[in-house]
């Protein structure tokens, strides 16, 4: 995967993965990655590798409150956004309001930078960083092992391509 990911990435650039196995393995391919907690899956506490069947009627709950619902022991979406977009603010990468126009712009990166994680936490940073409303997030889709291109400019954020 990592030989096929390789020609899609920038020449430099800084690398972060999630901790979790799935994530820092292919990182450790791709190469030294600064690897940070925030940038986990969602926790479902005590629903972790069970079937929706197993959940049962709670699963209705989570329909009910998409964003704010908690399983009993996790976190929430919302919970897992903000630990999120701590990380991504501590590199920079937080919009700034609005403009006249609009524009939402961030400032611009010195390094590329090559985040390897889950689809919740990439949700998160790319929904953010695009400018979507939070509960819109779950329609980005990130394929395993895809990479997405996201260019901060100085005047606002481009997606440059999804799921390569």
């Amino acid at each position: 995967m990592a030989e096929r990911l390789r020609p899609l990435l920038p020449e430099s650039f800084a690398l972060h993965a999630s901790p979790l196995a799935r994530a820092r393995l292919l990182a450790e391919s791709l190469g030294r990655p600064r690897l940070d907690e925030r940038l986990k899956e969602i926790h479902f506490g005590d629903w972790e590798g069970r079937s929706f069947t197993d959940i049962g009627s709670a699963i209705d709950d989570w329909a009910a409150d998409p964003l704010g619902f908690r399983p009993p022991g996790g976190e929430s979406p919302r919970e897992m956004a903000a630990r999120v977009l701590q990380w991504l603010a501590e590199h920079g990468l937080t919009p700034r309001t609005p403009d006249a126009a609009g524009i939402r712009a961030c400032p611009p990166l010195p390094d590329a930078l090559v985040v390897v994680a889950h689809g919740g936490p990439l949700r998160a940073i790319a929904g953010h960083l695009l400018g979507m409303p939070p509960e819109r997030w779950i329609g980005l889709d990130f394929g395993c092992g895809q990479v997405t291109r996201i260019d901060v400019e100085d005047w606002g954020t481009v997606l440059r391509w999804f799921n390569r």
